[in-house]
């Protein structure tokens, strides 16, 4: 395979990098003064960025994406004074916490698992309901939650690897630090993940929506 993955994901690489090189640009300021506590630039930071934290929880928790979502930028906001580091390390930093609060959920969850009305799914779990996305219309959503379903029959190891390298655009390296594995593991997860997406068109025009949903949103939707 020479490296590259024989599936809708292997196009664009290039585009995908420039596309989270230009979002890293764009938010340096709004960092800095988020850092400064500027509620205004904390603001612009969740406006860029919570499309992309929601879609990785709807993959590592299901149906309490939103909840842990807000969890997380919760506890962003109090930690943030302690974060050093550029836009890239944000990013990591923001979706290790994400990653973390996913994994406390699942582990509640698990605990109530015996309620009937509970209906949080475990990461791999191919049934279970994916969470509204209040960032896409209704032509989107379907195209989505369909890539997502996709994602979320992979083992949990590759689904997150995807999700993380793919949708949320962190680099190898980045997405090493969220799951705490070596590059090598996130390069063969991503691949073996990857591997197991039909290279249809839908499926290439799915992932390109995916990213390009993401930039329209934090685009349009600045302070």
């Amino acid at each position: 395979m020479a490296g590259t993955f024989p599936t809708p994901f292997a196009h664009g690489a290039a585009r995908r990098a420039a596309e989270a090189a230009a979002l890293d640009d764009r938010l340096g300021a709004a960092l800095s003064g988020a850092i400064a506590g500027n509620a205004a630039a904390f603001t612009e930071l969740w406006r860029a960025l919570q499309p992309l934290v929601l879609r990785y929880l709807r993959v590592v928790c299901g149906d309490a994406a939103e909840d842990v979502a807000s969890e997380t930028w919760l506890q962003a906001s109090r930690d943030l004074s302690r974060f050093s580091g550029d836009t890239t390390a944000f990013r990591v930093w923001l979706f290790r916490i994400a990653r973390n609060r996913g994994i406390d959920e699942n582990r509640r969850a698990w605990r109530r698992r015996e309620e009937p009305h509970e209906a949080v799914y475990d990461v791999g779990e191919a049934d279970g309901p994916v969470a509204r996305d209040a960032a896409l219309d209704a032509g989107d959503r379907s195209g989505t939650e369909w890539a997502l379903r996709m994602i979320r029959t992979l083992p949990a190891d590759q689904a997150e690897a995807v999700m993380l390298r793919v949708v949320a655009g962190l680099d190898v390296a980045g997405t090493a630090q969220v799951l705490r594995k070596r590059p090598g593991a996130v390069r063969v997860a991503t691949m073996r993940g990857c591997a197991g997406w039909p290279n249809t068109p839908r499926s290439r025009h799915t992932a390109a929506r995916i990213r390009r949903k993401a930039a329209d949103h934090a685009r349009f939707h600045r302070p």
